[in-house]
């Protein structure tokens, strides 16, 4: 099979059996610096030198590395700051770099030279348990919108509610007051009607699991023709994995700035009365990334492959789309070399004319195709001239 991307191993665990390569981001800084996060998690480690976050994936807690690059990914070097979060998603504004997280509490911290050194994390909200993975952030208007998800408390699995978030962008988004944020929208009503018409699971491999919405993007349609497209650009569109059972299926939601400036989750109410919550869609059943390019005005996405409820980990595919519902394949970014081999939540960035992907990746010495290894960086050269 014919590969559209070059790979090259980013960052290596130190013990493969006991720390754990997890969610990564990527962002292009100043001066086509590239910027790489990755999230340290597992049994081992409290072996880390640097802070740990007080809530993890295990005790010990996670430690976010950063990694920048000047020459389009050839090389890297660590920069000078290790960050006790987890679940970190990047994003840039005219103040500097920006990076949410969590440790439970949610979390976020900043870059003023660069990526070159970070500031300790500020908390932004405590009073709940956080989840994501890196989404999409968008900006628009002079503002910020993000997601983060809130444990509804039931100690299954996924059991979160995504939280709608803004923020004006030349604001100081290191204090919590300038933050806006949306009640939490309770899936569990949604899913068991989809479960009622045989779009749900009702049973899963483990007891602990439950169907759930998850990993959400944060997306603006710019496609008149869109079902989901604004024209008062008041709302976005939350895509989010959906952990139902089958695959092929994400959630879509509706995230509103109503006229007061506060925020709402809510589903959508097409023209023709149809309510979607689970709407078709490649790979939907495990976390995926995407993002818009002006230049082709077309959507981006990196998704693993579809094969069975958990989806092939080992096969990382690129597709592109005019309005994020009608997908088309432009080609197999990665395949693992082995059943522990995973290429999977990746996310992407545009790099001028190529695309730049980083993978949370595994060789035959991961511990399994979850906890893995190795973080990748891969780049689609030319990404465009992919286009049918």
């Amino acid at each position: 099979m014919k590969l559209i991307a070059d790979e090259q191993i980013l960052f290596e665990s130190p013990d493969p059996a006991g720390i754990y390569c997890y969610t990564p981001a990527i962002l292009v800084g100043e001066n086509r610096r590239l910027i790489a996060a990755v999230d340290l998690g597992g049994p081992g480690t409290a072996a880390l030198e640097g802070p740990r976050s007080r809530s993890g994936d295990y005790q010990a807690g996670n430690q976010i590395r950063i990694f920048l690059s000047d020459d389009g990914g050839e090389s890297w070097r660590e920069s000078s700051s290790r960050l006790p979060m987890m679940h970190e998603t990047l994003f840039r504004t005219s103040s500097g770099l920006w990076m949410l997280g969590h440790s439970g509490a949610l979390l976020i911290s900043h870059s003023t030279d660069n990526g070159e050194s970070w500031s300790s994390p500020a908390v932004l909200e405590s009073e709940h348990h956080h989840h994501q993975s890196c989404g999409r952030v968008d900006i628009h208007n002079g503002r910020v919108y993000a997601v983060y998800e809130q444990s509804l408390g039931n100690h299954s699995w996924p059991d979160v509610a995504p939280v709608l978030m803004s923020a004006p962008e030349d604001a100081d988004l290191a204090d919590p007051a300038n933050w806006t944020f949306s009640k939490r929208f309770d899936p569990r009503p949604a899913l068991a009607m989809a479960a009622g018409v045989g779009l749900c699971a009702t049973r899963f491999p483990a007891a602990y699991e439950t169907p759930g919405i998850l990993e959400t993007n944060v997306v603006r349609i710019h496609n008149p023709a869109s079902c989901f497209h604004d024209p008062s650009g008041r709302s976005v569109l939350l895509l989010m994995r959906a952990y139902t059972g089958y695959e092929n299926l994400a959630a879509a939601l509706r995230g509103v700035e109503l006229e007061d400036g506060s925020l709402k989750i809510e589903r959508y109410l097409l023209p023709d009365g149809r309510v979607p919550f689970l709407i078709p869609f490649p790979g939907g059943n495990m976390k995926f990334h995407l993002d818009y390019d002006p230049v082709s005005r077309l959507y981006w996405m990196v998704a693993s492959q579809a094969d069975g409820i958990h989806s092939n980990r080992r096969r990382l595919r690129l597709l592109y789309s005019p309005d994020c519902l009608n997908w088309t394949e432009a080609g197999m970014v990665a395949v693992g070399p082995s059943e522990n081999g995973s290429r999977h939540y990746a996310t992407l960035a545009f790099f001028g004319e190529d695309l730049v992907i980083l993978s949370r990746s595994g060789d035959r010495r991961a511990k399994s195709a979850h906890d893995n290894n190795l973080t990748t960086f891969h780049k689609v050269r030319n990404f465009r001239s992919l286009i049918g």
